[in-house]
């Protein structure tokens, strides 16, 4: 369960959970006609080793990723991932130069994406990931794509004053992502990274969350308890909080935002990769999700 000095790295707790991710973007990477293609992921798991490499070799038939999301989860992923890339280029054709990955785990943005020149991409994330992340790509010979800056600091602590520390200017447009974060802080963390991204982002500047809602309190305990019953030694719903400030849309556009939001159920429909929610095997989160970007007015 988490506390809250809780910690981690790669292979553990909230660590290991860029991983889940990394192994879904490598699955979709192979599809005949991928939603997203991200080359480094199958870096990342191979460099793990063990049932992250067996995974991508499809010998872990009884891998949660398979045996409980599979490919309903690939495909969040790839669609998660393809918004998220077009949100980036939108914003950096705006003339942002400064964008904040938060908890930015195995993110290879700024690898991958053709930044414009004068960018430099912040990621924040604890110090044994970014370290994880960083050697494995030195290790291939990767390059960042723009001048890409580590913060290794803690999300519950106060990382905007990190941020500041490293060179980010509030006077200057920026661009912000929190993907995958929210679920894993409580109500109050969550509003305290709200409020820290409209204080330090000027007018002009874009942000993009990854909101959920609460799944239902009777089916969240059922999914807890088949968790900790389970023969396979993995985590997830013992990791969220299953709680929520405030809808992101409307959040952001009661503090001066132009938001807009749309269900992941939806995207993934338009996107051509519908997903029925009901399906027990799609699990309980797949409805709850939206996908959130705003411009400060």
């Amino acid at each position: 369960m988490r506390t809250d000095d809780d910690s981690w790295d790669i292979v553990t707790s909230v660590g290991s959970t860029a991983l889940f991710v990394a192994a879904a973007r490598a699955l979709e990477a192979q599809k005949p006609e991928p939603l997203a293609v991200d080359p480094y992921a199958e870096l990342f798991c191979r460099a793990v080793g063990g049932r992250w490499a067996d995974l991508l070799d499809d010998r872990a038939p009884d891998h949660k990723l398979q045996a409980t999301f599979g490919s309903y989860f690939v495909s969040f992923q790839g669609a998660r991932t393809r918004y998220f890339d077009n949100y980036f280029r939108v914003a950096a054709d705006s003339g942002a130069r400064q964008v904040v990955i938060l908890a930015a785990g195995l993110d290879s943005r700024a690898y991958r994406l053709a930044w414009p020149d004068g960018t430099v991409v912040y990621e924040l994330d604890k110090p044994q990931v970014l370290e994880f992340k960083r050697m494995t790509l030195a290790g291939q010979g990767a390059t960042p794509t723009a001048d890409r800056r580590e913060i290794a600091v803690d999300l519950r602590d106060d990382w905007p004053r990190a941020l500041r520390d490293n060179g980010f200017d509030p006077a200057r447009p920026s661009v912000w992502l929190a993907e995958g974060l929210m679920l894993y802080l409580p109500a109050a963390a969550q509003e305290r990274v709200f409020t820290g991204i409209d204080m330090l982002a000027c007018s002009g500047s874009h942000t993009a969350i990854e909101d959920a809602m609460p799944i239902d309190e009777k089916v969240f305990r059922e999914c807890l308890e088949a968790e900790r019953a389970s023969e396979v030694n993995e985590v997830f719903f013992q990791l969220i909080y299953n709680e929520r400030c405030a809808p992101a849309d409307e959040w952001f556009t009661a503090h001066g935002w132009k938001a807009t939001g749309i269900r992941l159920t939806e995207y993934l429909s338009a996107v051509g990769h519908p997903i029925d929610p009901s399906t027990p095997e799609a699990g309980p989160m797949i409805g709850a999700i939206s996908l959130v970007s705003a411009v400060k007015r």
